[in-house]
């Protein structure tokens, strides 16, 4: 008798994301300086160049059921892909007992046969809110384990319905395509964060720690009405669905991956026009810029206003639109002050974006 169908999902998503990660893992051996999924010439390729160790996958852990169902599947996955496996979880340090707590998902993970397993104690600022704090603190966390480490990939536990609260959440900012796209599979620098369970939802990942008697952390913070996303998954979504029917989740998270392919379309539309509205001193042509399609033209005044110093987390749709307006609605506008110091302003037909 197979595994229970739940363990067997799970298993199957990470087993998946196992091989990208190999096969990536082996062309960068094969070919050094290339990186990241995509353009690989697959496994046999790099296999036959000779891979020099086996990589190694974190899986980022808080305890809680997504992630302990995540750290299960890599535990059985990685060691008959020949894979090496460790875990790191992060102590945010916003309840009380939670360096303890940390303590205890590590000796969770190290049963699990996960080696190296760290905890990580990281101080939460307060630029941006409490939960992007929270995720600018652990990200960093991340990235430097990873870095301490050596890890190919950190694996982390975002769910189907994850995916759903973060499409609604840039609807409500009403802040383009590109938010309404969700998480992505494959991010972080040289693609080092995986997401396998995208296509999950959560009660699987819950039933698959139940029927292999895990033990999971239920987080207070999840249910705390003062966070947004607490009110969303607890009140808005089970709202839409009363209201709409079941397969809201399902709709948003398809949503994500539609929305994805196309601001991805849109990106390199606009990489690839930028060369021609700029004059031969590199400055932007506004005759040029107006010809664009708007969503195209907005994305090379981003990614200008960006190059020119502008936080990206920061710069907002309203912000590019009162740019766009110097090229669209031109009647002798003042500069256009942007986050980051920077000024947008229009001279003798040239859009000039730079430091203040």
């Amino acid at each position: 008798m197979g595994p229970h169908p739940a363990v067997a999902a799970i298993r199957l998503a990470v087993r998946r994301v196992l091989h990208d990660i190999l096969n990536d893992h082996e062309t960068s051996d094969a070919h050094p300086g290339r990186h990241g999924p995509g353009g690989h010439p697959g496994r046999t390729a790099g296999r036959t160049a000779g891979r020099t160790s086996s990589p190694l996958v974190l899986v980022a852990c808080s305890g809680g059921a997504d992630s302990m169902a995540l750290a299960s599947a890599l535990a059985f996955e990685a060691p008959r892909l020949g894979v090496r496996a460790g875990g790191v979880t992060v102590d945010h340090g916003l309840q009380p007992g939670s360096d303890l707590r940390a303590d205890e998902v590590v000796l969770r993970l190290r049963e699990l046969g996960l080696d190296p397993v760290d905890s990580v104690a990281v101080t939460v600022g307060r630029a941006g809110g409490p939960e992007a704090a929270a995720r600018d603190a652990r990200y960093a966390a991340l990235d430097a384990a990873a870095e301490r480490h050596g890890a190919a990939a950190v694996l982390l536990g975002h769910t189907r319905d994850d995916q759903a609260e973060t499409v609604l959440l840039g609807l409500a900012r009403g802040s383009g395509i590109r938010s309404l796209s969700g998480m992505a599979a494959v991010s972080g620098a040289g693609g080092r964060y995986r997401r396998p369970f995208l296509h999950l939802d959560r009660q699987t990942a819950r039933k698959a720690c139940m029927v292999q008697s895990l033990p999971v952390w239920d987080d207070p913070h999840n249910a705390d009405p003062s966070y947004t996303r607490s009110r969303l998954r607890h009140e808005g979504l089970p709202a839409l669905e009363k209201a709409l029917g079941k397969g809201v989740v399902e709709a948003l998270a398809r949503t994500a991956q539609l929305s994805r392919d196309d601001a991805d379309a849109l990106d390199a539309w606009a990489g690839q026009a930028e060369a021609s509205v700029r004059d031969a001193a590199g400055l932007l042509e506004c005759a040029k810029l107006y010809a664009l399609p708007p969503a195209v033209r907005r994305r090379i005044l981003r990614r200008a206003a960006i190059e020119a110093g502008a936080p990206a987390g920061s710069l907002f749709a309203r912000h590019i639109e009162e740019v766009d307006r110097l090229i669209t609605g031109w009647r002798g506008q003042g500069a256009i002050n942007l986050p980051g110091r920077v000024i947008a302003q229009r001279q003798g037909g040239r859009l000039v974006i730079r430091q203040g």
